[in-house]
């Protein structure tokens, strides 16, 4: 019997590239992922692009029936970087509002592979959620070890006392989607407060 993840994660924001990346395989992991949500009857939450693997993402789940929530600010649909194809478009005024949305909109959160904005992105909701401010679960889908380097500076930081264990505790990390899903489906916030070294 196929697992089921769409009660307790009715919808998943993603956060990843407007680029393709050098590799296919980013694109094929971004087309995995969007099958996986839509077999799921998981919405998909993300930031309205066409291009690079968020269109991706926002092509293979509307060809293949899903659901899809864009979320853009207006001088980058001005700019004609919003998905023509997305009905359910949310356009807000700031990157700040941008990102608000899309993580009260998500029951969970997903990193791809992506650049500056990406990972922007990723490092708001883990910080987000050692202050509580949400208990969500956030996860990084680690496409053909894209992230080993910035997974090797997180152990930096914990060794050098910036990061406590309890924050890196936070991420969930895999290199396979249906597993990412399961772990976040069954994660719990430990709750534990945020150390002041």
């Amino acid at each position: 019997m196929e697992e089921r993840f769409v009660q307790t994660l009715p919808a998943i924001t993603v956060y990843c590239g407007s680029s393709p990346g050098q590799k296919p395989i980013y694109a094929e992991m971004a087309a995995e992922l969007a099958h996986l949500l839509t077999t799921q009857g998981i919405r998909l939450v993300y930031g309205g692009g066409s291009r690079g693997l968020m269109g991706v993402l926002a092509d293979t789940m509307l060809r293949e029936g899903g659901s899809v929530t864009g979320v853009i600010p207006d001088f980058m649909r001005d700019l004609e970087w919003a998905h023509p194809g997305i009905q359910d478009m949310r356009i807000v005024r700031t990157m700040s509002e941008r990102k608000a949305q899309m993580l009260e909109l998500g029951s969970g959160m997903i990193t791809l592979p992506g650049g500056i904005g990406t990972l922007e992105e990723f490092s708001e909701v883990v910080s987000w959620s050692q202050l509580h401010i949400h208990e969500k679960p956030v996860g990084i889908l680690n496409v053909d070890g894209y992230y080993d380097s910035f997974l090797r500076f997180l152990t930096h930081m914990l060794q050098e006392g910036f990061c406590p264990p309890a924050t890196a505790d936070l991420m969930l990390v895999d290199s396979d989607p249906q597993r990412l899903l399961r772990r976040m489906a069954e994660f719990r916030h430990h709750r534990l407060p945020k150390t002041l070294y």
